[in-house]
């Protein structure tokens, strides 16, 4: 009977209720993520893994911007038939300079963790600027002014420092070369280099 009553007061009591909610949740994160801390594979880079270039984290920057992760994802998961359609299963070590990080769980259009290679550079070139041009059903919207818009080479490069501060090992020389990396270079040409880096140091195999 008392046990019956407590639960009673605490859903009839919306802040404590919604406060004990948080606690709960809160205890759960951690308990994900604290783990993870102490594994070296999940804060390792796999081998060739390297912070992303000027152009190809100006492209990462274009693909967050415009909301691609919200129909596509970047994780393969550990289930035979994701395997054979799109590659081996994703390894936390492919994503520790990815922040954020685009796992994602929804895909209104296909994963694009193994995506780079694929398709040849002008493909991807079509394809953003008006996707049913390459593949007729596609329901993905065209994105025409990414090949009007130029990359800020000064806003690469500071975004390089930023990361840096958050330990990715950018040189002085990478970031101070970032500026004419990108010079001339539109933002197209910034996500067409970005989905062609997607995977390319993946394990092969399912």
């Amino acid at each position: 009977m008392s046990n019956s009553n407590s639960h009673e007061k605490i859903e009839k009591n919306v802040g404590l209720m919604a406060v004990l909610i948080a606690v709960a949740v809160s205890f759960g994160g951690l308990a994900e993520i604290v783990p993870l801390m102490f594994q070296a594979e999940a804060i390792q880079p796999l081998e060739g893994v390297k912070p992303y270039p000027a152009l190809q984290l100006a492209g990462r920057d274009v693909y967050v911007r415009e909301g691609c992760y919200n129909c596509h994802s970047q994780m393969v998961r550990t289930l035979r038939f994701e395997s054979e359609r799109y590659g081996h299963y994703s390894l936390a070590g492919e994503s520790v300079y990815d922040r954020p990080f685009q796992w994602g769980s929804k895909r209104t259009g296909p994963d694009l963790a193994r995506v780079g290679g694929r398709y040849s550079d002008d493909w991807h070139r079509v394809h953003l600027i008006n996707p049913r041009d390459v593949v007729p059903e596609s329901n993905m919207p065209g994105f025409p002014w990414l090949q009007k818009n130029t990359v800020d080479g000064a806003q690469v490069a500071a975004r390089m420092k930023a990361l840096r501060k958050l330990g990715d090992p950018y040189t002085d020389e990478e970031i101070a070369s970032a500026a004419a990396d990108v010079a001339g270079r539109s933002e197209l040409d910034a996500v067409v280099e970005y989905l062609q880096a997607l995977g390319k140091h993946a394990p092969r195999g399912g």
